[in-house]
């Protein structure tokens, strides 16, 4: 019963994602678009929208984390500046994702060879990082809540992040390799 929940608070994420592709269809395309900044990415979302999406998504995390992890008022306390000091530091990973994504997507119509390989070594630098981040933080957790509550929290935040990652895959349209 607790996995369909789940499930169905996991699709409120879903909908925040969405917004993201909401906004780019009221946006004029690109191409016709001034070109007055940085702040304004080659898709019509700006980086404002982005930053404002991913603060969302943020506090969203936060709210799903809460709702599944069952945690005395004592180990609560304690959890949670841990679970806040950890999101701030993947702060920065997920700004290199966002980084990346918005040079794909400006370079998605003559990307190069070598701009594939870089796209590709850096996507997965960045995957490993975010691993190395949850990894250093399970003894950390360890230490505030139970070995089984470390693992079900380990298990909320990678589900949160396939399901992100699955909607941006969603959003981002394959290499063309046409050859």
């Amino acid at each position: 019963m607790q996995e369909r929940s789940f499930a169905a608070v996991l699709c409120v994420l879903t909908l925040g994602l969405s917004s993201a592709s909401l906004i780019a269809q009221t946006q004029p395309p690109a191409a016709t678009q001034p070109s007055s900044g940085a702040a304004a990415s080659s898709n019509g979302i700006s980086d404002s929208d982005i930053q404002m999406l991913r603060s969302d998504l943020r506090a969203q995390r936060k709210q799903i984390t809460a709702q599944y992890m069952p945690l005395t008022a004592d180990e609560a306390t304690k959890f949670w500046p841990i679970f806040d000091q950890y999101r701030q530091e993947a702060i920065k990973p997920n700004d290199d994702r966002w980084t990346l994504i918005k040079e794909y997507a400006a370079n998605y119509n003559t990307l190069s060879d070598a701009q594939a390989q870089n796209y590709i070594n850096r996507s997965n630098a960045i995957d490993q990082q975010l691993l190395a981040l949850r990894m250093k933080y399970v003894p950390l957790f360890e230490k505030v809540i139970s070995p089984k509550k470390t693992a079900l929290w380990c298990q909320i935040d990678r589900r949160i992040d396939l399901l992100i990652n699955l909607q941006l895959s969603n959003q981002i349209p394959m290499v063309k390799a046409s050859n």
